[in-house]
């Protein structure tokens, strides 16, 4: 079992920058794929980015890439996902979530995930 707790939510004025954290405790093997996921109000559940936790195979999806970056610190046991320039519309509940792999391909879709934190609210006013 994994338990993962995310942290850094909040309020921020467009163009501005939220660092979230998402500390996981647990039986954590060396084979594990790490996802952020968003949900906004009366919308589905999105892909946001993912990371393996030798800290390569990053993918992001598109309306993220080149302003958020997921990354990971093995030492901590936590995934972090830096998140620059934001816009209203990344407005959501963020989660963070598992799952151990042993396949190559990205880990986009929320049903390829086993363990789920509880989610941290980020909210861009324009």
């Amino acid at each position: 079992q994994v338990q993962l707790v995310e942290s850094g939510g909040g309020l921020v004025q467009a163009g501005g920058s939220l660092r979230l954290s998402c500390a996981a405790s647990g039986t954590i093997y060396s084979n594990y794929a790490w996802g952020w996921f968003r949900q906004a109000p009366g919308k589905e559940r999105e892909f946001v980015a993912t990371i393996r936790s030798n800290g390569v195979s990053l993918y992001y999806a598109d309306s993220v890439k080149g302003r958020f970056t997921i990354s990971r610190d093995n030492a901590k046991n936590t995934v972090y996902l830096q998140m620059n320039s934001l816009k209203p519309e990344d407005t959501a509940v963020y989660y963070c979530a598992a799952v151990r792999t042993f396949s190559s391909y990205h880990h986009t879709s929320s049903n390829d995930y086993d363990y789920w934190g509880q989610g941290t609210q980020v909210t861009v006013s324009s």
